[in-house]
């Protein structure tokens, strides 16, 4: 009789039923809607005892969905079956739009590439994934906690069939490869979803694709996991609780400055405030929050949108970025009648968010009169007791506007003065990283890396 068998994902979620051996016993999970005949199956091929362990149904379903995580089998081995003779068009007429990466019924072997690098970086834990083609080589890497590295280096080959493939799967024209496309597209891993977005760019030798992972399951909007002090999260809760003013945070691409946002409007989400945001594009569906997405494909813009929703009576409005004089007077008029407005903007630090504004045409005395917040922040990766890194958290620096400061805005911007009174009661972004690295958080080098410091 066979020691070994293959059951394939769709199997085990079609028959209800999970394999494990454990030393010298064969472990089997099943359900109440699990068939005899599928047991009987297993019995059939296997020399082993037999212990049979029934669970609930939730407690299955995440038993299965770990079990074909964790056992994905790896990209590497698939490269070699592409073959390099498959005729595209005919291809991706007959692609299927699985919602599951893990029902990998269809054995085309592009696909099961496609599904295996995908799995591999939400396990992984990636961020991004980006497949870049070169003369004689793709180039497939995955950015985890904030750092690139190539997990793929196949033949160039496969970038038409793999860029043909994620497009399907993101609704974008596989036909057009001369001008940028972005899409998006919901997926399925086991038990997890996974929101994506993605990013086309024409460059010399293909296109290069850009697939940014947004883990809905493991995306934490508890102001707690930021990072911040207690005290900066004290008074970041107080300037939540108004009810008019504009909060800022600040920060380049990728620092956090969405999800410390997403963390406010969870913690004001009670169903007593109509809370409503535009945004480009919507990171994280939060419900009983009003998110409207910006298309400039049909004019609709943040200031556009901003206005259409001070229409919709709300209490709070998040404008995903502040990019312009029209959008930054709208957001100051929204908080003049009485809306609390949240935003980002991309500013190096806290006190520059302060002077681009001004840049931007806003009158000193309106934002001086509005403005509440500013936070400037950065992502950091975490130390683990083995002097490696695991995961990622926030190094922030705060300016809450006091009369002082708005005095500095009304007369002259000057960022020395601005400064030396803000942080007399909180850190800096140095000063924060300082007290992590203090505390064995993160390491002197990791604050320097981030904050671009040489010695």
């Amino acid at each position: 009789m066979k020691n070994e068998i293959d059951l394939s994902y769709k199997y085990c979620k079609e028959n209800q039923i999970l394999l494990e051996k454990d030393h010298n016993q064969l472990i089997i999970k099943y359900t109440n809607d699990t068939k005899i005949s599928a047991i009987s199956y297993l019995q059939k091929h296997f020399d082993l005892p037999l212990n049979l362990s029934k669970l609930p149904f939730k407690e299955f379903n995440k038993a299965l969905s770990d079990n074909f995580t964790n056992n994905t089998s790896a990209s590497e081995d698939l490269i070699e079956n592409i073959d390099e003779n498959i005729d595209l068009d005919s291809l991706v007429s007959n692609l299927p739009k699985t919602e599951d990466l893990l029902d990998d019924s269809n054995d085309a072997p592009v696909i099961r590439l496609i599904n295996a690098i995908l799995s591999e970086a939400i396990k992984d834990g990636a961020s991004d994934i980006h497949i870049e083609p070169y003369e004689e080589n793709l180039s497939i890497r995955f950015r985890v906690d904030g750092i690139l590295k190539e997990k793929l280096n196949p033949s160039s080959r496969i970038a038409p069939l793999l860029n043909a493939r994620i497009k399907v799967m993101s609704n974008l024209d596989i036909a057009e490869r001369r001008i940028p496309q972005d899409g998006r597209m919901s997926l399925k891993l086991g038990e997890k979803w996974v929101d994506i977005r993605v990013s086309t760019l024409p460059s010399s030798f293909g296109e290069r694709l850009v697939l940014r992972l947004l883990d809905k399951a493991d995306a934490s909007l508890d102001l707690e996991d930021l990072g911040m002090t207690s005290e900066m999260t004290k008074d970041y809760l107080q300037q939540l609780k108004s009810s008019s003013g504009i909060i800022l945070v600040t920060g380049p691409t990728g620092s956090g400055k969405t999800t410390t946002l997403y963390s406010g409007l969870n913690f004001l989400n009670d169903q007593t405030r109509n809370i409503l945001t535009v945004e480009d594009p919507i990171e994280y569906a939060l419900e009983g929050v009003g998110q409207t997405q910006v298309n400039n494909k049909v004019g609709l813009s943040f200031s556009k949108g901003l206005r259409a929703i001070l229409r919709q009576d709300p209490d709070v409005v998040m404008v995903g970025e502040i990019r312009d004089k029209e959008t930054a007077e709208t957001a100051i008029q929204a908080s003049l009648t009485g809306h609390l407005v949240l935003s980002t903007i991309h500013t190096n630090d806290s006190v520059g968010a302060i002077t681009r504004l001004i840049d931007m045409g806003v009158e000193p005395y309106l934002l001086a009169s509005t403005l509440k917040m500013v936070i400037a922040q950065r992502l950091v990766r975490k130390l683990t007791n083995k002097n490696e890194f695991s995961g990622r958290v926030g190094i922030f620096e705060m300016i809450k506007i006091d009369s002082d400061i708005r005095n500095f805005i009304n007369e002259t911007i000057d960022e020395d003065k601005i400064r030396k009174v803000a942080f007399k009661k909180y850190n800096s972004l140095l000063n924060d990283g300082e007290e992590k690295v203090k505390k064995g958080i993160t390491s002197e080098l990791e604050i320097k890396r981030v904050l671009k410091q040489v010695d």
